[in-house]
């Protein structure tokens, strides 16, 4: 399901007593939630809130949000989740958000009857990514997110046809 708003980011603590706040990001490069200029509360986009400044800082992000000018500010968002409008981001050809694929319908590329399940998560290792697909009974199988696997991706569709490599899912 292809959602307006995006997961981007959980407060997860304060930092220092200007009210900043430290967010483990779920974007692929946390650089990117650092130009952001508005994120927002809510899944719906109902709670705008501004964003100030946001500098990476080991494995987190450190952001000043607007209107959070204290430390007491700061801990009533912890345990927040923080939003970005996928308007404001432009992806390549090609390139998708992780949230749009997931619950895709993985099926055989040759075969569209044949499922091998749903995917579930996705994972980066470096090299690639690796769907994560809960087969039918109930197995995890992974794949690499490469072109000799994956053929065609339709997040509005719902669905994923892969090309599995010999013995991959043995």
């Amino acid at each position: 399901m292809i959602k307006p708003y995006l997961e981007a980011a959980k407060v997860v603590s304060t930092h220092g007593v200007m009210g900043e706040v430290r967010a483990q990001c779920y974007c692929d490069d946390p650089e990117i939630l650092c130009h952001l200029s508005m994120l927002y509360l809510d899944a719906q986009g109902k709670h705008p809130i501004g964003l100030q400044q946001g500098r990476v800082h080991k494995n987190v992000v450190i952001l000043k949000l607007d209107g959070v000018n204290s430390l007491e500010d700061a801990q009533g968002l912890r345990g927040k989740m923080l939003y970005l409008d996928r308007k404001d981001l432009a992806l390549e050809p090609g390139q998708y958000f992780i949230q749009d694929l997931l619950g895709s319908t993985v099926a055989d590329a040759e075969n569209p009857e044949k499922v091998y399940g749903v995917l579930v998560d996705v994972t980066n290792t470096g090299a690639s990514d690796i769907y994560h697909i809960k087969a039918p009974d109930g197995r995890l199988l992974l794949a690499p997110a490469i072109p000799q696997v994956v053929k065609q991706v339709d997040p509005e569709q719902e669905k994923i046809l892969i090309t599995p490599l010999e013995g991959l899912f043995d």
